[in-house]
């Protein structure tokens, strides 16, 4: 790790007065600059800046700093979205990580992590060691020639499903902006990865009001069950009345350069029967346009057999 220097903002205007990388639980952004893949020069430690508190009373609002196991173990938070967070990682991590630190965490792909292998992200024009290279837990979906690595947040996943914004603040105000439309797809410039403006900070998640998200869910798939990231994920949220589909929300993970919102399934979904043949036709429009690499091709029929699982386990309780 490399010498920086350390300060404490209180306030929110301090924090986006001071340019500099913000630290919060540190679960990323200490790993990273251990492994010198981050070298900033000015660490603000925002901890003591008022962005705590979940308010569900109209919809759900989270402080930016609010822990990941608070708002997963908080009874009125949508089932999708506490799943996603308690699969996310060990209750130790889950107590330090904060929810706007999980949203803006980096990919972990060995080769961003690696500082000796060429990684477009880390190093814009060195290349993408992965598209040539061991590349079985990459993206399938939002791949460019630049960048194949997916993106690593499940929360990120239920909250794109739930139409979740974020308010981002700097010196000049507050604006809000769609969780689905701040990620950004790699295309030849991997190395931007949202839409956070320099200066701004993430001061809170806001998810609207949708009653029926109380029947929502969160499937992971992952290489063993104790804490691993996606190789694929379905965050699903369904409305079903007499046996009809009325409304669905659905969205994907391990399998995106972003966590990817899939209205394609959402519109088969509406107006179907609430059956496992429906569902199956349903999923089989969640990877149009996927481009698969040469050791993850599993993941196009895992993805569509992952959603599957999830509309069944909120259909008929079972987790086939």
């Amino acid at each position: 790790m490399r010498p920086f220097e350390l300060t404490a903002p209180t306030t929110v205007e301090a924090a986006v007065a001071t340019p500099g990388t913000y630290l919060a639980g540190g679960t990323t952004l200490v790993d990273l600059m251990k492994l010198d893949v981050l070298t900033p020069d000015h660490v603000l430690d925002i901890n003591d800046v008022p962005l705590r508190g979940i308010d569900t009373s109209d919809g759900l609002r989270f402080g930016a700093l609010e822990r990941m196991g608070a708002i997963a173990a908080h009874p009125g938070v949508y089932p999708a979205i506490s799943r996603a967070l308690l699969l996310s990682a060990s209750q130790q991590l889950r107590n330090m990580a904060s929810i706007g630190g999980n949203l803006l965490q980096r990919t972990r792909c060995s080769y961003f992590r690696d500082v000796a292998m060429p990684c477009n992200k880390r190093v814009p024009g060195s290349g993408c060691s992965a598209i040539t290279g061991a590349n079985r837990m990459h993206a399938i979906l939002g791949t460019s020639e630049s960048c194949v690595a997916t993106h690593a947040s499940d929360v990120a996943v239920a909250l794109v499903a739930l139409d979740a914004r974020l308010r981002l603040a700097d010196a000049s105000g507050t604006r809000d902006v769609a969780l689905g439309d701040f990620y950004q797809l790699p295309e030849d410039t991997p190395a931007v990865e949202n839409d956070l403006r320099p200066g701004e900070l993430i001061t809170e998640v806001l998810v609207p009001r949708l009653d029926w998200a109380a029947n929502s869910t969160y499937v992971k798939v992952r290489d063993r069950q104790s804490y691993e990231f996606a190789l694929c994920s379905a965050a699903v949220a369904l409305d079903v009345r007499d046996g009809i589909v009325a409304d669905a929300r659905v969205a994907a993970g391990g399998v995106g350069t972003v966590p990817w919102r899939l209205p394609a399934v959402e519109a088969a979904l509406r107006g179907a029967p609430a059956t496992e043949a429906a569902f199956v036709a349903a999923a089989a429009t969640a990877t149009d346009g996927a481009q698969p690499l040469s050791e993850n091709g599993f993941k196009v029929p895992l993805l569509q057999r992952t959603i599957v699982r999830a509309l069944l386990e909120l259909t008929d309780g079972s987790s086939r």
